[in-house]
């Protein structure tokens, strides 16, 4: 696995900065970008690699259920500790549902500052 903290932390979606060089995100946002990459990409939706992503847009749609709520917990856990797991520790995935609309928040700790954060995505169906 490439190690991410290495890499510069470029602006995601890509654009380019005042000086018409490739724009550079701070670490904190760069994370919650990867993270966001994470959670909201179904495994083999890039092709080079197949595993990546957590399967969340796979449920999307899917009723909302108490099962529904621990599926999605367990795969973006997991989706995120084995892929961003040598940059951040998940402490919690919490899960928030209504009839049309499910909140995602990462509550995850940075491994090389040991900054504690929370990241939130909305999804509605």
């Amino acid at each position: 696995m490439t190690d991410l903290g290495t890499l510069a932390p470029i602006a995601t979606p890509l654009q380019f900065d005042g000086r018409g060089r490739t724009a550079l995100t701070p670490t904190g946002q760069h994370l919650q970008d990867l993270i966001e990459a994470v959670v909201l990409t179904a495994p083999g939706e890039r092709v080079m690699r197949p595993t990546f992503g957590s399967g969340l847009m796979q449920v999307a749609f899917a009723p909302n259920s108490d099962q529904l709520g621990a599926t999605v917990q367990m795969l973006v856990q997991g989706g995120l500790q084995s892929l961003l797991g040598n940059l951040i520790a998940v402490s919690d995935v919490t899960i928030n549902q209504t009839d049309a609309s499910m909140t995602v928040s990462v509550s995850y700790t940075v491994r090389s500052t040991g900054v504690a954060t929370t990241a939130t995505f909305a999804q509605l169906s």
